[in-house]
């Protein structure tokens, strides 16, 4: 497959299983754990996916993205986001961001593994 995540996510036994998952499944997968320069390790890694966090230290997920979608040309950008909180307004807040997928937590290996390689394949 051989192609890239990148995962935003301050968790790091969620960092370690998404990583194990993805990775024993062709994925390159770069971590990254904050969200104040969060856009900038975006612009920089260039990913084929990008795995996004709502709860991060320094700006929430859902910021993050309305900034890629609006201000970095990053409209075609499949992304994943991942959250505790799963209540409709955060759907809709992450559908108006601009999410492509939305999996709440806790979540199965299985359930991640299959909506990145849907994305991957858009």
């Amino acid at each position: 497959m051989g192609k890239r995540v990148l995962l935003i996510e301050d968790e790091p036994n969620i960092i370690e299983a998404i990583s194990f998952i993805l990775s024993r499944d062709g994925w390159t997968v770069e971590t990254h754990a904050n969200g104040h320069d969060a856009v900038d390790v975006v612009q920089g890694n260039l990913p084929d996916v990008l795995i996004l966090d709502v709860m991060l230290p320094g700006k929430s997920g859902y910021d993050i993205l309305r900034e890629l979608r609006a201000h970095h040309g990053q409209t075609e950008l499949p992304v994943l986001m991942l959250t505790a909180r799963g209540q409709s307004k955060d759907r809709d807040l992450a559908e108006q961001a601009g999410v492509n997928r939305f999996i709440t937590k806790p979540f199965s290996n299985a359930e991640v593994l299959d909506a990145v390689r849907d994305l991957g394949e858009a």
